[in-house]
């Protein structure tokens, strides 16, 4: 008879405390990891992992699955990478708590915010829930790959509190803020993991609406901060306002961090434009205040924040052109038939776009100023290589270079448009960010941004990118890289069981090939409910992927096992 369920011989153990890696075994039994060196006992099934690293789980404490974890069993793109906790709800918006008569304001929201297509959440959005306790029932039914961890948005949160007047960003009365605080309180206990709101105007409905949660007055984000401090648990994530100025932001989270008395995170970016200097701000402000004893992180990216385009994603340089409009739901090959077509050409050419969402605008007029994507992706792409330096050197206009390259591959070929923690052609910004002490990498996004935005494979560009590839004098060291994707966001939202290897931990593991790890290039789908098209991103080299003591992938592959669940607040080590 077998000493264990699982036992991992022979890999290279990386224990998510930043301790170098020793050669050794694993040994499971049900969920949870029991020992670790040299194990002498059998196990049920033992995996060779000689040549190879062990980690535990990679966790995602910025994803937007709220939707697609009501819908389908797999949340890909991150379960692909490694990844086998996320924590959802993120930047204020969400599914719950709703009534049912404001459904079609939150998908119109999601649709805006997250490019989700209204139809797939119209015919994939169960809505067997109201109350937010309600959602959390409905997730706790559902079977998955990996675990996930929700957080009560504001905007939705204000709607179902407000009703219209919440909708239009009316301010508050005494009676809503006591509700509101009420209502944080009682999802808390539920098993939130936290509340999370957005001051980031560039956050509309698909009509170009604000979200309800922007221009929210002070008293109203410490009505939520009172919430979480009656519950004394729960963290409060923000997406601060990325046109204010640093200092005054990051006091506006100070005074929330301090009403709340739990921990504040924040997204940080190294910004395209404006204060270049502003992300140095945000983290020497970090450092002061957590020396005062507030718990303050800044959420950060180790990669640029960029935009795809291409004729079968969300948007390209003529996607809002009116002449491309009749184009846009036929399948991708008739679109390139129609775009050969030299009479079309010319009238995109000479058109321009037109959309009543401002920010819509914004992405496709930028849009000429994004690289070719290639396969390898390259993410820190040189600056000769933008479109529109390329469109000078040939004298033509960035629009043709743009229409050329984007029937390139019969149509399949992406254009990225590095935006934040992208600086001539370099990313140093984006790593000093992601090893500063009072940072959590994450912003993957994972669950949203279908057809816009493709960074749930994060993890698997840190230990290629920063780790096994970079520069010399430029290597994160591969130790403090795994503890930065394991440990450090694992306790930053209160989910201190897993994140580490060590006896009584959650069996969460990945056995990788570190030497043959590669990110492939973004590629479109069509698995979304109703045939909505979906990106998607592959990896090579996670030779297994173990969850609550189940193999979940081997080689890529799903095993068809589910023992992933809902995870209802903070966790400790079981005793």
């Amino acid at each position: 008879m077998a000493d264990f369920d699982l036992v991992i011989r022979g890999g290279e153990i990386h224990d998510g405390l930043g301790n170098p890696g020793v050669i050794g075994d694993v040994a499971i039994v049900g969920d949870r990891i029991v020992a670790i060196g040299q194990v002498a006992g059998t196990g049920a099934e033992e995996i060779d992992a000689r040549g190879q690293i062990v980690t535990p789980g990679f966790v995602d404490v910025h994803t937007h699955y709220d939707g697609q974890a009501t819908w389908e069993q797999r949340m890909t793109p991150s379960s692909g990478h490694g990844v086998t906790s996320v924590v959802m709800g993120n930047c204020g918006v969400g599914f719950a708590p709703c009534r049912p008569h404001q459904h079609d304001l939150l998908v119109s929201l999601m649709e805006g915010v997250e490019d989700i297509p209204e139809v797939v959440m119209t015919a994939g959005l169960p809505w067997n829930w109201e109350t937010f306790p309600e959602y959390l029932d409905a997730l706790a039914a559902r079977q998955l790959d990996i675990d996930i961890a929700a957080q009560l948005p504001h905007s939705a949160l204000r709607v179902y509190v407000m009703g219209e007047r919440g909708a239009r960003r009316e301010p508050p009365t005494d009676a809503d803020l006591a509700e509101m605080r009420r209502l944080t309180t009682e999802a808390i206990r539920a098993g939130a993991l936290g509340v999370t709101t957005s001051r980031n105007i560039l956050h509309r409905t698909r009509a170009g609406e604000l979200a309800p949660s922007l221009n929210s007055p002070e008293d109203e984000l410490l009505a939520l901060a009172a919430g979480l401090r009656d519950a004394d648990a729960g963290v409060y994530q923000l997406i601060a306002d990325i046109f204010g100025e640093a200092e005054d932001e990051f006091a506006l989270m100070r005074r929330v961090a301090a009403a709340a008395g739990r921990p504040l995170s924040f997204s940080l970016l190294q910004m395209a434009t404006g204060d270049e200097d502003g992300w140095r701000k945000y983290l020497r402000a970090l450092e002061e205040a957590n020396a005062d004893g507030l718990t303050i992180r800044g959420q950060v990216y180790p990669r640029p924040v960029g935009l795809l385009f291409g004729l079968d994603l969300s948007f390209h340089p003529f996607a809002l052109h009116p002449s491309f409009r009749p184009l846009a739901e036929l399948p991708l090959a008739d679109k390139v038939a129609a775009l050969r077509d030299p009479d079309l050409r010319a009238r995109l050419l000479a058109e321009s776009a037109d959309d009543p969402n401002p920010f819509f605008l914004q992405i496709v007029a930028a849009s000429t100023a994004s690289y070719e994507m290639g396969n390898p992706p390259v993410y820190d792409p040189a600056p000769e290589f933008r479109l529109d330096r390329i469109a000078e050197r040939e004298g033509r206009s960035p629009a043709e270079v743009a229409y050329d390259l984007l029937l390139k591959d019969d149509g399949r070929n992406i254009l990225f448009l590095p935006g934040a923690n992208y600086r001539d052609g370099n990313l140093d910004a984006a790593r000093e960010m992601c090893t500063h002490p009072d940072t959590i990498i994450g912003l993957g996004d994972g669950g949203a941004h279908y057809g816009l935005i493709c960074d749930a494979s994060f993890t698997t560009f840190y230990l290629t990118h920063h780790v096994r590839d970079a520069a010399p004098g430029k290597a994160v060291p591969l130790a403090s890289a795994i503890r930065a994707l394991t440990d450090i966001p694992a306790r930053a939202v209160g989910l201190a069981d897993r994140g580490r290897l060590a006896p009584g931990y959650k069996a969460d593991l990945n056995i990788i090939a570190l030497d043959r790890l590669v990110l492939h290039a973004p590629t479109m789908a069509r698995d979304l409910p109703a045939g909505g098209k979906r990106l998607r991103q592959l990896a090579d080299g996670y030779a297994v992927t173990i969850k609550s003591g189940v193999v979940t992938y081997r080689d890529g592959e799903p095993t068809g096992a589910l023992p992933g669940r809902l995870v209802r607040g903070a966790q400790v080590v079981a005793g």
